[in-house]
């Protein structure tokens, strides 16, 4: 019988490859968008980080998703430091979110709230997202727009408390399979993972609207 973290992994295998070729992130990553297009994508970061990492505290104690919040994570003062550097130390007063994304970040909110294995569901694609591919992003942001290695601009992507992001999803991966679950809510949890890719997507999607590649 396969794992759960297996099961998770080969439900989302396809979804990750429709994220990465979505039409606004294969732009970004080939280098025909601006960094205005990367500045508003981070924008759209916070707030879906802000989800998680605001209601994380009242499920520390939590037997299914308390073992999986892990302050090392944690993106907020990094997406911070990140806008400051993009859009000025006025950043906060212009934030804004797009329809597409409030709805992934309310989503968040509810699970967090309502349903701990929704929220488990999130954090797993967000946050071990952003540990992997979210690598390729910072590579291309610093080969594009000239951030410092690891600087400001691209801190979202770098876990300076996880000395090896290796062993760290292993270790993720196992208390994903230890998860205090039945069967039934597994299957329900692996399909809030691919409910938060199609979140994401149209995330991206609303994006391409608004910066479409230009001639």
């Amino acid at each position: 019988m396969d794992s759960f973290s297996s099961l998770i992994r080969t439900a989302s295998h396809g979804r990750h490859a429709a994220v990465r070729t979505s039409p606004f992130m294969s732009d970004l990553l080939g280098g025909r968008l601006g960094v205005a297009a990367y500045a508003r994508y981070t924008e759209q970061l916070w707030f879906v980080y802000e989800a998680l990492e605001t209601t994380a505290g009242r499920l520390t104690a939590d037997p299914v998703a308390g073992p999986f919040i892990r302050p090392e994570l944690f993106r907020l003062p990094a997406l911070e430091r990140d806008l400051a550097h993009l859009r000025g130390p006025g950043w906060r007063a212009r934030l804004s979110a797009l329809p597409a994304t409030r709805a992934y970040a309310d989503r968040v909110r509810e699970c967090a709230e309502r349903w701990p294995g929704g929220y488990v569901a999130h954090h797993y694609t967000r946050y071990l997202g952003d540990l992997s591919g979210g690598q390729i992003i910072r590579d291309t942001a610093e080969r594009t727009w000239g951030f410092a290695r690891k600087g400001d601009g691209v801190r979202c992507y770098v876990f300076e408390r996880i000395a090896s992001p290796a062993a760290f999803k292993r270790g993720y991966r196992e208390l994903l399979d230890g998860i205090r679950v039945d069967d039934l809510e597994r299957q329900r949890v692996v399909a809030e993972c691919e409910r938060a890719f199609t979140l994401n997507t149209a995330v991206f999607r609303a994006l391409g609207e608004e910066f479409p590649r230009s001639a």
